[in-house]
């Protein structure tokens, strides 16, 4: 890469801006734009993500500060907190979804055979969702409780390098099961839930598109079972077992064989049941298909942490998920400059990196590279949430 280009200008250079003016008109983002562009807009948003930044007085002041870097960093519009305001509160939010679906596909090839610590050639899933709480005067369209707002960021990740696929919010009272039938499930892929996305009809649909889910069984599963094969309870497993289900409503929702999988886990002390449409992979796969699912909680807590999504800087609808997904744009991009540099620091540490050194004229492979065995000690502490090892 060019030395003479601030590492911002580098860290840019990734995006596929062509893509990016797609997504501008198909929206019509810059209608009548004459001075602060949807490409604007990103950008100002980027570097909030980037560097950590508190408030769009916040942003102003620091990119205010220099004036000289701004041509360099591919903003030609001026920098007010006031434009940039109603630029999220106007500028159609799609636009930045779209294009994050752009990287994604982008960090997709690149993350293909990562390794997510279970032997699967096919391609796995973990769905979940969190929540963020808001003020419900300030974001009185986020209604969840009566006296409390929030938004939930419902999430497909794919394991394969904790790339998140399919993001939906929606506000908080949406239950997430809801949100299964908005998914296109992948032939031959795997979808691993809790037992929170226990609907047997929707899972029935999971099984009609010829994927796979792996999920947690209630503890009042009306079932009989009709075949069982032999475990080897040293691993954990307790059964496995071909299952039909006999409740009224459930035997009609799904009325093919299931399989359960019973397993102690001696980590935690717990029993747990899973249940599965796959009738192949060993039993002890299937369990720890589901201990990978942890990774999308992993997800969550990371971008909480280190990612701008917890305080918004607009209050309508629209400047949140605008943010949300500039934010998404930013892991994925952070995620594709770790693959594209071959570099084995992680996630976090590049970040950090990034976040002081956005107007320095350093090229980013010699910025990631480990300067010392204590920077890499650092770097993988055990007190810091770790996606990318």
């Amino acid at each position: 890469m060019n030395s003479g280009q601030i590492v911002f200008s580098q860290l840019m250079d990734l995006l596929p801006l062509h893509e990016f003016r797609k997504c501008v008109r198909r929206y019509n983002g810059d209608y009548r734009i004459q001075r602060f562009s949807c490409l604007d807009q990103f950008l100002c948003m980027a570097f909030a993500q980037l560097t950590y930044r508190e408030s769009l007085r916040d942003i102003e002041a620091c990119l205010r500060s220099m004036p000289s870097r701004l041509y360099h960093m591919g903003i030609r519009g001026n920098i007010s907190r006031s434009t940039l305001a109603y630029a999220n509160e106007t500028r159609d939010w799609r636009i930045y979804a779209d294009f994050a679906q752009i990287l994604i596909g982008v960090a997709r090839n690149l993350y293909l055979n990562e390794d997510f610590g279970v032997h699967l050639k096919e391609t796995a899933y973990a769905f979940d969702s969190t929540t963020i709480d808001l003020c419900l005067e300030l974001f009185p369209w986020a209604k969840f409780r009566k006296t409390k707002g929030a938004v939930k960021l419902h999430t497909l990740l794919n394991l394969r390098g904790s790339i998140p696929e399919f993001i939906h919010i929606t506000e908080g009272r949406v239950h997430d099961v809801n949100i299964l039938d908005l998914l296109i499930f992948q032939a031959g892929s795997f979808y691993v839930m809790d037992r929170g996305y226990l609907d047997f009809a929707r899972l029935y649909i999971i099984h009609q598109s010829s994927a796979f889910f792996v999920t947690r069984a209630k503890r009042n599963l009306a079932a009989r079972r009709r075949y069982s094969r032999p475990v080897d309870k040293s691993t954990g497993l307790r059964a496995d077992q071909t299952i039909v289900l006999t409740g009224v409503n459930t035997s009609k929702d799904y009325p093919e064989p299931l399989r359960r999988v019973s397993y102690y886990d001696a980590e935690t002390d717990k029993h747990l049941i899973f249940l599965t449409n796959n009738f192949t992979l060993p039993a002890l796969t299937v369990a720890s298909l589901f201990k990978a699912r942890w990774r999308v909680e992993i997800f969550f807590k990371w971008i909480k942490q280190h990612l701008r999504i917890k305080a918004f800087y607009g209050t309508s609808e629209n400047a949140v998920k605008t943010q949300v997904w500039t934010a998404v744009c930013v892991y994925v991009l952070v995620a594709i400059l770790k693959k594209r540099l071959a570099t084995d620091r992680s996630l976090y540490t590049i970040l950090q990196v990034l976040s002081v050194s956005q107007f320095e004229k350093e090229p980013l492979q010699s910025l990631l590279s480990l300067q010392s065995a204590d920077l890499s000690k650092n770097a993988t502490s055990p007190k810091q949430l770790m996606l990318f090892v």
